[in-house]
């Protein structure tokens, strides 16, 4: 790896966004930066980070964005793991895509007089759904039961540790994966019958995601996902009955920017994943705050205490899981990345009323580090990506 060259320290610092150049996660916070009066953001591309070919200036202040949908960062994560049979399609390979990742933002919160927007030790636990489980059960944050013990080794495994158990709904998901890539919601008949309900897709002795979220009654093909799944780890957790709107399943992705809730959005869905890209719609927050009543900030700070489980996270996104009824919820997941949700601005009366979230976490930024005057005149020319 590079050693960084040296530089002045100015005034304000010199933000620079880790992420894959042009994707809209970095455009969209390229266009806050300067709606703040900011110097236009450089770009530190995640395939040169992962290649150890970079340069970064002392002082930087580095935002910590996605590697995710870029096909030669994917395939260099995950592709000495899955070898010839590489596609950006397939679900495995999702314990080498941690291990590269986690080990490319160790080696940049070493490097000299540079400060991450982010720990990596805590994206770290966020990025193993285990144990962010553990923590925020740990912490008393209410959480889905899950499935303890040693490490599912498949299918076999698995169907008798649930019997134990006694859990007959629920949800299967790969450790490290994301977007609900391997996602099966799994449930067993009085009789034993089983159902899984899945985008993942068997094909040639390999799972590839789909758009099509499918369902299988064949334990032989149950047992064939689980099996391929298990190998990069899993977590096995309740499938709780969430609340409804519109006749279909909804939760909740809650923006936490600095500790507070800024921003909220319903999604709903008819299958048991929400995911926009599986058929997932966004509800009415009105109609949720409504039915939510005087239960609603309760929701909101349910969200917060899983936040604080990551105090050195200026922003995490939680996935919460109202029950029936909307009164109660349940904390499904916290993303580190969980705040891309384009055009959607604070929530009324809260700390980023107006802001989108990208501008929510500017402003907590300059006001945490007392640079929330008036700004300096910015150059706002776009600037190359850092090599």
């Amino acid at each position: 790896m590079s050693v960084p060259h040296m530089t002045t320290q100015p005034t304000r610092p010199l933000l620079t966004v880790l992420g894959n150049p042009g994707h809209r996660r970095v455009t969209l916070f390229a266009a806050a930066a300067r709606a703040a009066g900011l110097p236009e953001p450089a770009v530190l591309p995640w395939i040169d980070v992962l290649r150890g070919a970079y340069h970064l200036p002392e002082g930087s202040v580095v935002r910590i964005e996605s590697p995710g949908e870029d096909a030669a960062v994917d395939e260099l994560l995950r592709g000495p793991a899955l070898g010839p049979s590489y596609a950006p399609t397939r679900v495995e390979g999702g314990a080498a895509w941690y291990a590269g990742v986690m080990a490319a933002l160790r080696g940049l919160a070493r490097l000299p007089g540079v400060r991450l927007l982010g720990d990596p030790e805590e994206i770290a636990v966020m990025f193993d759904k285990r144990r962010a489980h553990a923590l925020l059960a740990a912490a008393g944050v209410p959480v889905p039961r899950a499935l303890g013990g040693a490490a599912v080794d498949g299918w076999d495994d698995l169907r008798e540790r649930l019997r134990a158990a006694g859990l007959r709904r629920v949800f299967v998901k790969p450790a490290h994966g994301s977007s609900a890539s391997g996602v099966v919601a799994l449930e067993f008949g009085p009789r034993g019958q089983v159902l899984a309900t899945t985008s993942a897709e068997p094909a040639g002795g390999q799972l590839h995601n789909s758009l099509r979220v499918r369902r299988h009654r064949s334990e032989r093909q149950v047992a064939e996902l689980v099996d391929r799944l298990a190998p990069d780890g899993l977590h096995v957790e309740q499938w709780i009955p969430k609340a409804s709107q519109s006749g279909r399943s909804a939760d909740l992705r809650v923006v936490v920017v600095a500790g507070r809730a800024t921003h909220a959005v319903v999604r709903t869905g008819s299958q048991p994943m929400t995911n926009l890209h599986l058929g997932g719609a966004r509800g009415s927050l009105a109609s949720a705050r409504e039915a939510a009543g005087a239960a609603w900030p309760a929701l909101l700070e349910t969200a917060e205490r899983a936040a604080a489980c990551f105090p050195d996270s200026l922003m995490v996104g939680v996935d919460v899981l109202p029950t029936a009824g909307w009164r109660r919820a349940l904390v499904g997941e916290v993303n580190a990345f969980g705040d891309l949700l384009p055009n959607l601005t604070g929530l009324p009366g809260g700390p980023a009323e107006g802001l989108d979230t990208y501008g929510a976490q500017l402003a907590a930024f300059l006001r945490r580090h007392h640079l929330d005057g008036p700004p300096a005149p910015a150059n706002n020319a776009p600037r190359e990506p850092i090599r």
